[in-house]
C-alpha cells in the first residue's frame, strides 16, 4: 500500500470533522465531486470503509475514528516539523530562536530567573515567550507553535513529552478585596466552588469552555478586571500573588492539591538550543 499523503489526510479530516461533504468542500475551497472521489480513492487504497453514508448524513466507522485521531496527530507533526525547521534555520533573515509557551498567570519570578540565567549562557539563542490558555501548552508543543513549555500538573497532561520538575507550590483563591470571604484566613475548594454571587471563572480547555455560570475568560487582564469588579473569582498557584491588584485578595486553599511546575518539550527533540535552556532550568 502506498504511503498516505498530507493532502489526503486534510481532505479526510475536513469531512470527518464536518460530517458533511458540502461543508467540507467549502472549507477546503474546492468542489464537492472531486472531494467525494478523493475519499473513495482513499478508502480503496486503505482497503477499509472510513465513512458510512446514508440519507441521514455521514458518520465515521471505527476505522474512520482511528484515522481521524491518527491523522490529526500526523498533520500536527508535519506542521511542527516545518515550524521548528524555519526557526532553527533562522528563515527570513531572523536569528535562530526558541518559543516558550507559558500559562497566563504563571510564576513571574521563576520565568524571570529562567530567562535571565539562560541569556547569560554563551550559546543562548533568543527566547520568545508565548502566553497561552490554561491547557493549551500541550497542543502548542505537538503542532510546533512552541518548542518548550512551562506546564503544571495536575492541570496539564505530560504524556508524550519529556519533562523536568522545577517547583511545587500550593493554591490560592483570588477574590475581590471587599468580598466577605476575602477576610477569611483560609478556604476549601467546596467553599470557593459554591459562592452564589461570585461564580468561578472558566478558562478555555482545548478550545472549549467548561460548563458553569462563571464568565468565559480569554486572558489574564480580562480576569483581573472581572475579579476587581466583583464578578468572579479564580483559583491559581501561590505564585500568582505577583500579579494581583490592590482590588484583589488571595486566600490559601487548604485542601487543594499542590501544583507542580515542569519544563516540558517534545520527546523526539534534537535541538541543542532547547537542551541548553532545559539545563539552565534544572539548575534553578
Amino acid at each position: 500500500m502506498d504511503a498516505l499523503e498530507t493532502r489526503e489526510l486534510r481532505y479526510f479530516l475536513a469531512v470527518a470533522e464536518e460530517l458533511h461533504f458540502g461543508r467540507a468542500a467549502e472549507r477546503l475551497g474546492m468542489a464537492q465531486p472531486p472531494l467525494s472521489r478523493a475519499i473513495q480513492q482513499l478508502e480503496r487504497r486503505l482497503g477499509v470503509r472510513l465513512l458510512d453514508r446514508d440519507r441521514r448524513g455521514v458518520s465515521l466507522t471505527d476505522a474512520g475514528e482511528m484515522l481521524l485521531h491518527e491523522g490529526r496527530a500526523a498533520l500536527d507533526a508535519v506542521s511542527a516539523a516545518g515550524r521548528r525547521t524555519r526557526r532553527a534555520g533562522g528563515s527570513d533573515g531572523a536569528r535562530t530562536r526558541l518559543v516558550l509557551a507559558v500559562k497566563a498567570g504563571a510564576s513571574h519570578e521563576l520565568l524571570h530567573k529562567l530567562l535571565d540565567a539562560y541569556a547569560a549562557e554563551p550559546d543562548a539563542v533568543e527566547v520568545e515567550v508565548l502566553p497561552s490558555g490554561t491547557c493549551e501548552q500541550g497542543g502548542m508543543l505537538r503542532d510546533g507553535r512552541a518548542d518548550v513549555a512551562l506546564m503544571h500538573t495536575p492541570f496539564n497532561a505530560l504524556a508524550g513529552f519529556d519533562s523536568e520538575e522545577l517547583m511545587t507550590e500550593g493554591q490560592i483563591a483570588i477574590l475581590p478585596a471587599g468580598h466577605p470571604l476575602a477576610a477569611r484566613a483560609s478556604l476549601s475548594l467546596d467553599e470557593v466552588g459554591d459562592v452564589p454571587d461570585l461564580p468561578l471563572a472558566r478558562w478555555s480547555r482545548d478550545g472549549a469552555f467548561p460548563p458553569g455560570p462563571g464568565p468565559e475568560i480569554h486572558d489574564q487582564t480580562q480576569l483581573a478586571q472581572l475579579i476587581a469588579l466583583g464578578r468572579t473569582l479564580a483559583v491559581f498557584p501561590e505564585s500568582a500573588r505577583a500579579w494581583l491588584w490592590a482590588e484583589h485578595t488571595a486566600v490559601p486553599l487548604v485542601d487543594a492539591p499542590p501544583v507542580v511546575t515542569h519544563i516540558a518539550w517534545p520527546a523526539h527533540s534534537r535541538s541543542l538550543a532547547l537542551a541548553g535552556l532545559v539545563r539552565t532550568a534544572t539548575r534553578l
